[in-house]
């Protein structure tokens, strides 16, 4: 494995960020205060024909791999977007894999150009109050009405839904007490539909120009040829998109901790205490070369689990281990940065409070890093499944 950018590589890294430098530390400071989704940046990466950079060529992507799309989300991250930045486009670059893999020529054509040019806009229907990560008791159903499905049910933590117009949604469609291991749940992509959809937004702790809300579904009616692949198959295709989605998030966090480390830095080389700057001192200079050493460390991993997924090769291990890692590293490193500026690292003005109410977001999503501990003890050094 080579572990150096190629050429194409580094002109992806420089074009993000080429597009990122209108958006700087005080656009996403002024975004943190006051909400609403950063409509501009999203339609800048696609003007610029980024949100499609892992769909296929002929519905208008890039056509690359999740190798290239790690490198992207990594680089909007570590521009200052941090995770406010990286969420609102992380559902195009992996959201929507289970079409590539799974959909109908019709249903890429219909759903995938619209997409890649910012037109529509997507949210991740599966989690659920009562069932958590135990995607296979989902609960919200999908009754087969003819020509036509009819969904009731209650989602929550689903992002952009105040701004989607579309919906990826994993609905029962079969009674959890009939089905055999996996089946029972349907994959839908289907529009969001306001009169039957009450979309309560939750007041949370970071990332607020990004919405996190509770979904409560009464009647939505999906027509049939919305449903990806077989009835009964959708958790199965969900997965497909699992590892994608754990090497992308490791791969922010990784991003949004080297952005964290640069500011301490910074701050440690110009901030002069008893005639001499603070980084001089080891007392500061030992964390913020811990950390450096951790996100290098992370970011190997990162560089593995896509490179093992591009070339179809086995990376459950890698992906969850990547996302375990770049979170616990960016949480560090995020720490070690307002710990750096002292007491200003606790104002808002310099950002690195931000970063850190934001270092949370990989650390407990898509997966708990104790859920990721427990799949790393039973799959790869084969002790007792725990629960």
């Amino acid at each position: 494995m080579d572990f150096l950018l190629n050429e194409q590589q580094e002109q992806i890294r420089d074009a993000i960020e080429r597009v990122c430098a209108p958006f700087d530390d005080d656009y996403w400071l002024r975004k943190d205060r006051e909400g609403g989704f950063p409509d501009d940046f999203h339609q800048a990466l696609a003007d610029a024909g980024w949100l499609g950079i892992a769909m296929p060529e002929e519905f208008g992507g890039a056509g690359l791999g999740i190798s290239e799309a790690a490198l992207m989300m990594h680089t909007i991250a570590a521009t200052g977007a941090g995770l406010s930045g990286a969420s609102a486009v992380h559902m195009n670059i992996f959201g929507l894999h289970p079409v590539v893999v799974f959909g109908t020529d019709e249903q890429k054509r219909r759903w995938l150009p619209p997409l890649i040019a910012g037109r529509d806009k997507a949210c991740f229907g599966v989690t659920e109050p009562n069932a958590g990560l135990n995607t296979l008791k989902l609960k919200t159903r999908a009754e087969r009405k003819g020509d036509h499905y009819v969904v009731h049910g209650q989602k929550v933590w689903i992002s952009t839904a105040q701004v989607a117009n579309k919906i990826l949604l994993l609905a029962r469609t079969k009674p959890v007490e009939e089905c055999k291991g996996t089946e029972g749940l349907s994959l839908f992509y289907t529009d969001v539909d306001r009169s039957t959809m009450e979309i309560r937004e939750i007041d949370k702790l970071g990332r607020k120009c990004v919405d996190s809300n509770q979904v409560f579904i009464d009647g939505l009616r999906i027509p049939v040829e919305d449903r990806i692949g077989e009835e009964n198959k959708g958790f199965s295709y969900i997965l497909h998109g699992l590892n994608p989605e754990r090497i992308l998030i490791a791969a922010e966090a990784v991003g949004l901790g080297r952005a964290a480390l640069a500011k301490a830095t910074r701050y440690a080389n110009e901030r002069v205490v008893f005639d001499r700057p603070i980084g001089q001192n080891q007392g500061i200079q030992h964390p913020l070369a811990q950390s450096w050493m951790q996100l290098e460390s992370a970011h190997l991993m990162v560089q593995k689990a896509a490179f093992l997924y591009d070339r179809h090769l086995p990376c459950g291990a890698e992906a969850n281990a990547a996302k375990y890692l770049g979170a616990e590293a960016c949480a560090k490193a995020c720490e070690t940065a307002i710990f750096t500026h002292g007491g200003m690292g606790y104002a808002k003005e310099y950002h690195v409070e931000r970063y850190m109410r934001e270092s949370w977001i990989p650390r407990l999503a898509p997966v708990s890093p104790q859920l990721i501990m427990n799949f790393i003890a039973e799959k790869v050094l084969g002790l007792p499944k725990s629960y």
